[in-house]
């Protein structure tokens, strides 16, 4: 059937899952106290970089002896540094349930050429994290950004672990809980929760990763912008922010202002809530209907931020062409931006769901989802 477009639209439409929305109310004027034309080597520098990473600490309630690193390459780099300099000294078991988990699986496999096991779901599902080795490394996604599906907790790793647990948290961190002591290393990047500029990533390093790195030499070469250690001990450095490479001191400004949003709205208690209530509208939306569904079946591991969908409806012939039509009409509409799913993830839509988004615009945006998703099936009808 025809529907009437809504008469409300989201302040603001922006639903991208990465670069995301940027806290409420922001504009280049908070940015105002950033130290361009200064070196990242001047006090002034430092101490905005150092400002950062205690930042992270606070809100993150990252423990006091884990260290905190600010990398180049968004989580990307953050992640290859870890896989590239501490892999190698027992085997590996990797775990992908969808895009970014596969692309570690790579390069451990078909780059490192580790012993390796893989263990592999559907998008949409999880790996039984329990059935795994943890003797070994292991190497996982908290958050799968393009399936939309987040671990339930860390109950199945054991504290008494021989391997390190190597954890991308890109699109957990500041939306979930994340357990440090089941975690040796985590990565994310500003470009997620808190609506920061891209190209920065953040390398959380637990002592038993520390260990690793002091007593462990990798058999391959390691390029210059990948080297933690200096004569067999840790780089102290580049964990009070004496970062490898030269960082952008105006994306190191906007995280600054992300990270006072944050104490603002509560800290991580505050961002989680505004999180799951964001997704809880959309999983109430996706109930009271029969045409789409949460891409997640299982609720427990239903992301609070990267919230993806799948069209139900048996008479859509070609899903992914009527997914694209849905986002196209919504973009032209100018009510939700890059909401499409991911390259590789099935057909269907993704929301971002995590805190910088208002709640109140995503009920605004979903009445035009449902006009698109209407709009759209009577054009197909009709074509029929």
């Amino acid at each position: 059937m025809a529907m009437t477009k809504p008469g409300v639209r989201p302040e603001n439409p922006r639903f991208s899952s990465g670069p995301c929305a940027k806290i409420p109310g922001f504009s280049l004027d908070m940015l105002s106290d950033a130290a361009l034309g200064r070196s990242h080597r001047a006090k002034v520098g430092k101490d905005k970089l150092k400002a950062a990473i205690d930042g992270t600490r606070e809100i993150l309630g990252v423990p006091d002896d884990y260290r905190i690193g600010i990398v180049p390459a968004s989580d990307t780099g953050a992640y290859e540094m870890a896989m590239w300099t501490m892999l190698g000294e027992r085997p590996v078991e990797m775990v992908a349930w969808e895009s970014f988990g596969a692309g570690w699986v790579t390069d451990a496999v078909k780059q490192l050429k580790i012993e390796h096991t893989v263990h592999t779901a559907e998008y949409g599902e999880i790996v039984d994290m329990a059935s795994l080795d943890y003797d070994r490394d292991v190497c996982f996604t908290w958050n799968g950004t393009t399936s939309g599906v987040r671990m339930p907790s860390a109950e199945a790793i054991p504290a008494d672990r021989a391997g390190l647990t190597l954890c991308d948290a890109t699109s957990a961190a500041f939306a979930q809980d994340l357990p440090w002591d089941k975690l040796d290393v985590t990565t994310f990047s500003w470009q997620k929760v808190l609506g920061g500029e891209a190209a920065h990533g953040i390398l959380i390093l637990s002592p038993r990763a520390v260990e690793r790195l002091e007593s462990y030499t990798p058999p391959w070469p390691l390029p210059k912008i990948f080297r933690l250690t200096k004569g067999g001990k840790l780089n102290e450095g580049i964990f009070i922010g004496e970062t490898i490479n030269t960082p952008s001191m105006l994306a190191v400004e906007d995280y600054l202002v992300a990270l006072d949003w944050a104490r603002s709205v509560g800290g991580l208690k505050g961002l989680m809530a505004r999180a799951d209530a964001n997704a809880q509208a959309v999983w109430d939306f996706c109930e009271s209907r029969d045409w789409i569904d949460n891409l997640a079946q299982d609720r427990a591991t239903r992301s609070n931020t990267s919230v993806c969908l799948k069209f139900t409806d048996g008479a859509i012939s070609d899903p992914a062409a009527f997914a694209k039509s849905v986002q196209k009409r919504l973009e032209a509409e100018g009510v939700a931006l890059d909401v499409g799913s991911y390259r590789d993830a099935p057909a269907g839509l993704r929301i971002w769901c995590g805190g910088t988004v208002e709640t109140s615009d995503i009920e605004a945006m979903l009445p035009w989802l449902e006009w698109a998703y209407h709009t759209e099936y009577a054009a197909l009808s009709e074509a029929a």
